[in-house]
């Protein structure tokens, strides 16, 4: 996939949705991180954890500018990411321990 050399629509459709699915088999593997965090903390109240989210936020934001990539979006994007990440793990959590 080049998208400099995409000369018809139909390929930048192509192109978008096989990012689309790399970017949800991706997310699949994030989630399977905060099922085992939610196995793995001790208790509820660690699930929130405000500077973790701030730095993995950063992060993004980092790895966008140096990629030349939008870094207000992706950031904006990350935040939305990361608190779906807290409310799945809180449900695991509770899951778990039901």
């Amino acid at each position: 996939m080049n998208p400099e050399s995409y000369t018809t629509m139909a390929e930048v459709r192509a192109g978008v949705d096989e990012i689309d699915r790399q970017l949800v088999a991706l997310l699949d593997q994030r989630f399977a991180h905060m099922r085992a965090a939610a196995r793995i903390k001790p208790e509820r109240g660690a699930v929130r954890d405000e500077a973790r989210k701030a730095e993995v936020i950063e992060n993004a934001r980092a790895e966008a500018e140096r990629l030349g990539a939008p870094a207000d979006v992706i950031a904006d994007l990350w935040e939305r990411l990361v608190e779906a990440s807290i409310a799945y793990e809180m449900i695991e959590f509770d899951r778990l321990r039901a």
